[in-house]
């Protein structure tokens, strides 16, 4: 298990190597919030991402021959980045594995920052498929895997995240009750957590993780790591299906208190960010500052700071961000409806189901076969989210068999 110490040693190496993020209060969330809130900015990181500090910090500590020989890591994105800066810095070899669902952004990225140094491989569904190869082919080749997280030196450097909020809040007279932290493998919380409880154990670690992939969570309550059977890759960043057995370890040992969100607030909370702020964070790096909603009653008059752990988000990805903020926020909803098949059943539903400001975003027979008549898949935008009651009891009296795809998850994913 690392130390405090280790992280200190971890600093000094990359001092001189990553940019020392800056801690900035925000205005904004800290009224929004009744609280005094500042946000770390690692998605102004060298590669958008805290994950360079583990990286790198981890191959500068391999032999002469271990770098000869090249390294192999697996990453949903924003670990291959901070390996392949690191290998193109020290012209070492890279084989790099990252799911086949990775955006492009972020492979794009792998390519720039570690050019001929670097070879990718696209390989599973998800990271745990993704690195399962990454193994084999580390074993076969006799190169050295840098694992994303569960390392006692990736893990100290990327507790140099909490080195340097310790410093720049004691350079500012700032003392803070509270970190949010994003959680996936581990790795930043158990770097995070081992520092801030060595140097100020008053202040609460809170560990952030998606909903949809609440490994630290099931860890947590077996006792054990866990591998979930199935998770939501949205966040990809935090989307890991296991965390390491060391970085849970240090997590039930430091971390005070873990959270969930879900992915429609972290995609609300990130659009809001991109628009009211002019910050870029991908989902993983919103998902601290969604967890100031999750945790409003408990954060008011209190000072805190949010890691935001990376800003690699692919504009092309903004369409199924707004999708999921609307449906969190309770404006956007999926319905099965059985429509009379005689003329005039769709004019029938726009002029008497709908409310005056609602809209239809989807319109789909479900039976192909038989388009034109049966069930339908229909998309529904309300002017007022308020009037959802309202609209339901319309619905009720067009179709009294319909289904809200709300909740009923493996349907709406099959469908929608």
């Amino acid at each position: 298990m690392i130390l405090a110490k280790d992280v200190v040693d971890a600093y000094d190496v990359l001092k001189d190597v990553v940019e020392r993020t800056p801690l900035d209060f925000d205005r904004y969330l800290s009224e929004k919030y009744g609280a005094t809130v500042y946000l770390k900015r690692e998605n102004m990181q060298k590669v958008r991402s805290f994950k360079i500090r583990g990286a790198y910090y981890a191959i500068h500590q391999l032999s002469e021959d271990e770098k000869k020989r090249g390294v192999v890591c697996a990453s949903a994105g924003n670990h291959a980045q901070g390996v392949a800066f690191t290998c193109h810095e020290m012209k070492i070899p890279a084989t790099i594995f990252m799911p086949v669902t990775t955006p492009q952004q972020k492979i794009g990225q792998v390519r720039f920052f570690g050019g001929p140094y670097v070879t990718i491989k696209l390989v599973g569904d998800t990271f745990d498929a993704s690195a399962q190869a990454a193994q084999d082919f580390t074993k076969s080749e006799g190169m050295t895997f840098i694992d994303p997280f569960d390392d006692e030196n990736v893990q100290a450097g990327q507790g140099t995240v909490a080195y340097e909020i310790y410093e720049q809040a004691q350079e500012e007279g700032v003392t803070f009750d509270q970190i949010f932290v994003p959680v996936g493998g581990g790795g930043l919380i158990a770097g995070v957590a081992t520092y801030i409880k060595d140097v100020a154990p008053e202040i609460q670690v809170v560990g952030v993780e998606a909903s949809g992939a609440r490994s630290m969570r099931a860890a947590f309550d077996k006792g054990h790591p866990v591998k979930l059977e199935e998770i939501d890759k949205f966040a990809d960043g935090i989307a890991v299906q296991k965390v390491g057995e060391k970085t849970f370890e240090v997590a039930r040992k430091h971390v005070d208190k873990l959270v969930g969100v879900d992915e429609g607030l972290i995609s609300e909370t990130l659009i809001d960010m991109y628009s009211k702020q002019g910050i870029i964070a991908e989902p993983a790096g919103a998902s601290s500052i969604a967890a100031l909603e999750v945790m409003k009653d408990e954060i008011k008059g209190k000072t805190v700071v949010c890691i935001i752990s990376g800003g690699n988000n692919d504009i092309n990805r903004m369409q199924e961000m707004e999708e999921r903020a609307l449906i969190y926020d309770g404006v956007k909803h999926y319905f099965v409806v059985n429509f009379p098949q005689r003329p005039g059943a769709l004019r029938e539903f726009v002029n008497n189901i709908l409310g005056p400001n609602d809209d239809i975003t989807r319109f789909e027979y479900i039976k192909r076969a038989n388009k034109g008549t049966g069930p339908v898949l229909i998309g529904i935008t309300l002017g007022d989210k308020n009037d959802y009651n309202d609209f339901i009891d319309r619905l009720s009296g067009f179709d009294p068999s319909y289904i809200n795809l709300h909740g009923n998850e493996s349907l709406y994913n099959l469908l929608v």
